[in-house]
């Protein structure tokens, strides 16, 4: 690659067809700079559903008449809020419609937060609603797919290998399995603090994970109140952001704008971007070129880097398929500064 005065400026493609990404970025991969963050979008094509699956994953197990309305709704396809709301069956609840609503506003975790206190008073790890959660995740026969390997391959900086993701499921561990580099599962409170030294390594699940023995008790963060326990008041979540996005570049994968998670991951650590200087440049995979959803995440402080999300995403798996192939750690080929 040539090097000018406007590298910082340039966007490299790794080859025909696949996306053009950031040589900042690439750089900054070669030198060990970079932390993936991965999301329910890489779980998909091994039969995982998203959040809105998973809430209704849920429903379709505690609340069937909920799911019914949801479905139908989502089936006809109403283009206004009021079209929306002719669709509700005559028999439903207020509290019932008031979870339709949150629904459709995508506050995925809202709704299972007034879902459990509706159904179990409190929250506790026993509750319905979790129970119904790790039943929904994953199917049995679920096997890590090749973005998870490539992910897995990109994540080694040398020495060490750290992931992030929100998920629960175990597919970066099974993938790392397969590569033969088998590494410790970190959660939660468990999660190591970010630092260049060589112990900070793992698959680091910022929502917890679920246990190998489904008869075990999983501690997840899947409502309001979890979201609120973890990321405001005990700021688990939030200062190993912060502290992470001061050492490297995050770079998101498998999330969508909406996806709560980033309502409450990446809002904060924008604002802190002004007025701490040593906060690295996020970016995204951005399954569209949409000029409005790009200026959405830039005004989150985050860099998109757009795909043609066509054929089960099979530029972005085979962008970092290439970017592995050719990185400084699994590689032949090494950028320099």
């Amino acid at each position: 690659m040539d090097r000018d005065s406007t590298a910082n400026d340039r966007w490299i493609s790794l080859g025909p067809d696949l996306l053009t990404i950031p040589e900042r970025l690439l750089l900054a991969h070669a030198r060990g700079e970079v932390l993936f963050l991965a999301g329910a979008g890489i779980s998909r094509s091994a039969g995982l559903p998203d959040f809105r699956g998973l809430v209704l994953d849920v429903y379709e197990a505690l609340d069937r008449t909920v799911h019914t309305a949801i479905f139908d709704i989502l089936t006809a396809a109403p283009a206004t809020d009021e079209e929306r709301r002719k669709h509700y069956p005559s028999d439903l609840k207020n509290y019932q419609i008031a979870e339709i609503e949150r629904f459709f506003s995508g506050d995925y975790d809202v709704v299972l937060g007034m879902l459990e206190r509706r159904m179990d008073g409190q929250s506790h790890d026993a509750s319905q609603v979790r129970q119904a959660v790790v039943e929904a995740l994953p199917p049995s026969d679920a096997q890590p797919s090749s973005i998870h390997r490539a992910l897995m391959r990109l994540a080694d900086r040398g020495g060490a290998t750290a992931i992030v993701t929100t998920n629960f499921d175990l597919l970066l561990e099974d993938a790392a399995q397969e590569l033969c580099h088998p590494l410790p599962t970190h959660a939660l409170g468990g999660i190591p603090r970010p630092s260049r030294r060589n112990d900070f390594a793992g698959i680091l699940h910022l929502h917890g994970a679920l246990d190998r023995y489904p008869d075990r008790l999983s501690d997840l963060i899947v409502t309001d109140q979890d979201f609120g326990e973890f990321y405001l008041r005990r700021r688990i979540v939030p200062d190993f952001i912060y502290d992470a996005a001061r050492l490297f570049h995050l770079i998101l994968v498998g999330y969508s704008a909406n996806d709560p998670p980033m309502r409450y991951l990446l809002n904060a650590v924008a604002g802190d971007s002004a007025r701490f200087p040593d906060i690295k440049e996020r970016f995204v995979f951005l399954g569209t070129d949409d000029p409005v959803a790009m200026e959405d995440w830039k005004g989150r402080g985050i860099t998109p880097i757009f795909y043609d999300p066509s054929d089960k995403h099979a530029a972005l798996l085979f962008t970092l398929e290439c970017w592995a192939d050719l990185s400084a750690i699994n590689g032949e080929e090494r950028l320099v500064d």
